[in-house]
């Protein structure tokens, strides 16, 4: 698994050339409310990537997120034991998103 800085998702998703990644938000559902992460990340809370995960195509490219970095940490290792490859976790989450790269994002 790979650590993407905030500014370095946002290089990646503002570079057209480059292939988009999957945006997955293992935040609970009052979170994505209170601060949505934008691009329109597909929603899987933690607690239901076990039962959701083959929702996912192994080949692509997912930047797996959360609040502050812990769970998209745990998630993404979970991925790569079941096979995927190109997994990246947003070290910091959306509070370091929040700082680093949309000062007028919501946090909390």
């Amino acid at each position: 698994m790979r650590q993407l800085s905030p500014p370095q998702l946002h290089e990646w998703l503002e570079d057209s050339a480059r292939p988009r990644p999957v945006l997955l938000d293992v935040r609970e559902p009052w979170e994505l409310e209170r601060c949505p992460m934008p691009g329109g990340p597909l929603s899987m809370p933690m607690r239901s990537v076990p039962a959701r995960y083959l929702e996912l195509d192994r080949d692509a490219e997912v930047v797996v997120v959360c609040h502050h970095g812990a769970r998209s940490y745990q998630v993404a290792m979970f991925l790569e034991h079941q096979g995927f490859t190109n997994v990246h976790n947003l070290y910091g989450g959306v509070a370091a998103w929040a700082q680093q790269v949309d000062p007028a994002m919501p946090t909390y």
